[in-house]
C-alpha cells in the first residue's frame, strides 16, 4: 500500500523476496526508489500515481531496481483507493517479476518466420512489425479484416495514419514508441481509424524488439478491436445505474405510504391539541396537558425524520448504549407497513437484557433489511421472528447479546450459505435486489466490534445474527437526557439570530430572550452581515439552508467582520453538501431550548 503521496504504507512477503528491502527498511521511503535513475528522472513515478488517481487504476510494465541494484522487469498495477464518501485515500500496488517471461517472449520475436506462421492465420487481432522510425513492415489478415488497408497500401507507410488527427497533434504516435523503445513496452486504449474513416475503439501492445547486444531492430504492435465490448460496458453501466435508481425507488414507495401516515397521525395530534390549548386558554381553563401532548407529538415527527434519514445513509457513525428491545419495538409498526400484510412479525426477548453499543439509526437500517431480506423469501406469507439473547463469553471472550432475525422461507442450500454475505451476491433474480443488504449489515456489525452469523437449512429457513458487545455501564453518557433541564448561563449575551423562516426566527429569538440574552435578529445573510457591522455581537446562530446566501457563506463573512465571532450552525439536514466542511458547533432542527443553552453555555 502507498500513501496518497506514494510512501510505503505496507510490505508483503512477496515484496521482500522480489526487491530484496526488510519492511524496516522500506516502510515509510517513496516507491521512486525502486525506479530507474533515467525514469525518476523523467517523472515516472509521478505519472504513474497521476494517472491511477485520474483513471481509478495505472497499468504498465518496464525496468525497475533491486535494493541490490540489479535490474528486472516488472508488470506493475496502481490502483486508487477511495474510501466511502469517494475521497483519496492511497494507492494499492500490486508486481510481478516478468524478466523470466520478457525473456522468452523476446526469443520468439527474434524469428521473423515463427512470427509469420504465428500471425498470418489470425484475424481476431491486427499483428505487425514496425521499423525503428515506426513504418509497417509486414501485415496480417487481421489488421486487413478490421483496418481495411491491403499489405501492399500499407506496408512502407508510418503507423500514425491509424491515430486520429488529435492524437497525431498531440504527439501520441511518437510518445508511444519512444515509450516502447526506452521500457520496452507501450499499452493503451483509444480511439483508431480505419480506411475508410469511421473509428473503432482500440487495445494498442507496442513491444520493442532487439537483439543480443541490445540495439533496438524494430517493434511489433498487436491492435485489438474492442468497439463492441466497449460499447456493451457503456450500455451495462447505464443499465447499472437505472437499475440502482429503480431500487431506490422502489424502496422509497414501500415507505412512502407508512411515513405519509404518521406524519398525518403526528400533525393531528399536533393541531388538535394546539387548538383545545387555545381554546382553554381563551376560557381561563387548564391547558397544559394538551401542550405537552402536542409537543410529544412534535418529538415523534422527529423521530421519525431521523429514521428516514438513516434509511437514506444520510447520519454519521455514533455509537452509543441500545436498548434492543425499545428499539425493535419503535419500528415495530414501520417495518410491518414495509413488508405488507401477509407476514407476521413476532418479538421473542427475554424479560431483562442489557443494553448493546450501536448506533441506534443503522442498527434500525439493519433489523430493516433483514426484516425485508425474510419477507422476500416467504412469497407465501409467514412468521418473521425477532430476538435476542445473552451470549455468555467465558473466561477469554466477552458477552454479548445477539440479536436474531429468522424466517420459515426456503432457506439456502451450502453453497448459497458460502457466499451470501458477500458484496453483490444476490438470488433474487435481476430487478429484485441488489446483493448488498447482508454484506451491509454484516460490515455494520463489524464496524460496532460484534459478530455476524448466518446460518440456513434447505426447507427449513434462514436466522441472521447480530452479536454486539455489551455496553459498559462506566461510560460517560454522550449527551444530556431530554428530560433534564441544565441552568441558564450565568452571563447576558449579546446573541444575533439569523433564519429565513419567520415562524423558527421568532421562536428561537423568544427562547432567548427568555433565557435572558440580548437578542438582535435576521431574516437572510446580507441582514446578517449588516446587523454584524453596526453592533457588538457575541454570538451567531444561523440556520444553513438560506435564500441568496447559505450559512456557509455566511459564516466566511461572518468571521471576516468579527474574527472572534462565535457561531452555532442549526440545520434540518443531518449533514452539510458535499463539499461544506465547517468546524462548529451544530444543532440539529428540531432542537430543545435546553439543547440551544447547552450548546451556549460551551462556548461562553
Amino acid at each position: 500500500m502507498l500513501d496518497p503521496g506514494g510512501t510505503v504504507r505496507s510490505w508483503n512477503t512477496g515484496a521482500q523476496r522480489l526487491k530484496g528491502y526488510e519492511p524496516s527498511e522500506i516502510i515509510g521511503e517513496h516507491f521512486s526508489r525502486f525506479y530507474t535513475q533515467k525514469d525518476s528522472s523523467a517523472g515516472a513515478p509521478q505519472a504513474a500515481l497521476a494517472a491511477a488517481l485520474a483513471e481509478g487504476r495505472f497499468e504498465a510494465e518496464g525496468w525497475r531496481v533491486r535494493k541490490d541494484g540489479s535490474r528486472f522487469w516488472a508488470n506493475v498495477i496502481i490502483q486508487a483507493i477511495r474510501d466511502e464518501r469517494g475521497d483519496h485515500v492511497g494507492f494499492a500496488k500490486i508486481t510481478r517479476d516478468l524478466t523470466e517471461r520478457r525473456s522468452a517472449e523476446e526469443a520468439l520475436r527474434r524469428s521473423e518466420e515463427r512470427f509469420r506462421m504465428l500471425v498470418q492465420g489470425v484475424t481476431d487481432y491486427a499483428i505487425y512489425m514496425l521499423d525503428t522510425a515506426g513504418n509497417v513492415a509486414s501485415w496480417n489478415a487481421g489488421a486487413e479484416r478490421f483496418k481495411g488497408y491491403s499489405e501492399s497500401e500499407i506496408v512502407g507507410e508510418h503507423f500514425s495514419r491509424f491515430y486520429t488527427d488529435e492524437d497525431r497533434a498531440a504527439g501520441i504516435p511518437a510518445t508511444a514508441l519512444e515509450t516502447a523503445s526506452a521500457e520496452g513496452r507501450f499499452e493503451a486504449e483509444g480511439w483508431r481509424v480505419r480506411k475508410d474513416g469511421t473509428r473503432f475503439w482500440a487495445s494498442v501492445v507496442i513491444d520493442r524488439i532487439v537483439n543480443d547486444q541490445s540495439e533496438l531492430l524494430g517493434f511489433t504492435k498487436v491492435t485489438r478491436d474492442l468497439t463492441e465490448r466497449r460499447n456493451a460496458q457503456i450500455e451495462l453501466e447505464q443499465s447499472r445505474e437505472h437499475f440502482f435508481q429503480s431500487q431506490k425507488m422502489e424502496a422509497i414507495g414501500q415507505l412512502t405510504g407508512g411515513v405519509a401516515h404518521d406524519f398525518n397521525n403526528i400533525l393531528a395530534a399536533i393541531l388538535s391539541s394546539l387548538r383545545i390549548a387555545q381554546r382553554r386558554i381563551s376560557a381561563g381553563r387548564e391547558s397544559d396537558s394538551f401542550i405537552e401532548n402536542a409537543i410529544s407529538a412534535a418529538e415523534r415527527g422527529a423521530t421519525l425524520t431521523q429514521r428516514m434519514l438513516a434509511f437514506a445513509r444520510k447520519q454519521e457513525l455514533e455509537l452509543e448504549a441500545v436498548d434492543l428491545l425499545s428499539a425493535v419495538r419503535d419500528m415495530t409498526q414501520l417495518l410491518q407497513r414495509t413488508i405488507g400484510a401477509g407476514i407476521a412479525i413476532r418479538l421473542a426477548f427475554p424479560l431483562q437484557l442489557p443494553p448493546v453499543v450501536a448506533d441506534r439509526s443503522q442498527l434500525e437500517l439493519a433489523i430493516m433489511n433483514l426484516v425485508v431480506n425474510a419477507r422476500d423469501a416467504m412469497p407465501n406469507g409467514g412468521t418473521v421472528t425477532i430476538g435476542a439473547t445473552k451470549v455468555e463469553g467465558g473466561e477469554s471472550a466477552e458477552d454479548m447479546v445477539c440479536l436474531s432475525v429468522l424466517d420459515e422461507g426456503e432457506g439456502m442450500d451450502q453453497a448459497t450459505l458460502t457466499h451470501a454475505a458477500e458484496p453483490f451476491f444476490t438470488t433474487k433474480g435481476v430487478g429484485k435486489g441488489t446483493g448488498l443488504g447482508l454484506s451491509m449489515v454484516k460490515g455494520m456489525t463489524e464496524q460496532f466490534g460484534g459478530a455476524f452469523k448466518l446460518s440456513s437449512e434447505e426447507g427449513r429457513g434462514t436466522t441472521v445474527e447480530i452479536c454486539l458487545r455489551i455496553a459498559n455501564e462506566e461510560s460517560p453518557a454522550d449527551s444530556i437526557p431530554p428530560d433534564t433541564v441544565t441552568s441558564p448561563v450565568a452571563k447576558t449575551l449579546r446573541i444575533l439570530a439569523v433564519d429565513d423562516d419567520a415562524l423558527i426566527l421568532l421562536n428561537t429569538v423568544t427562547i432567548l430572550e427568555d433565557m435572558g440574552h440580548q437578542v438582535h435578529q435576521a431574516s437572510s445573510g446580507r441582514e446578517a452581515l449588516e446587523t454584524l457591522q453596526r453592533e457588538a455581537i457575541d454570538l451567531m446562530i444561523t440556520d444553513y439552508a438560506m435564500p441568496h446566501m447559505n450559512g456557509a457563506e455566511l459564516v466566511r463573512r461572518a468571521t471576516a467582520i468579527l474574527p472572534d465571532l462565535k457561531i452555532i450552525l442549526a440545520s434540518g439536514y443531518a449533514d452539510l453538501p458535499h463539499g461544506e466542511e465547517l468546524a462548529l458547533p451544530r444543532l440539529s432542527k428540531p432542537y430543545s431550548e435546553n439543547d440551544l443553552n447547552e450548546v451556549i453555555r460551551r462556548l461562553s
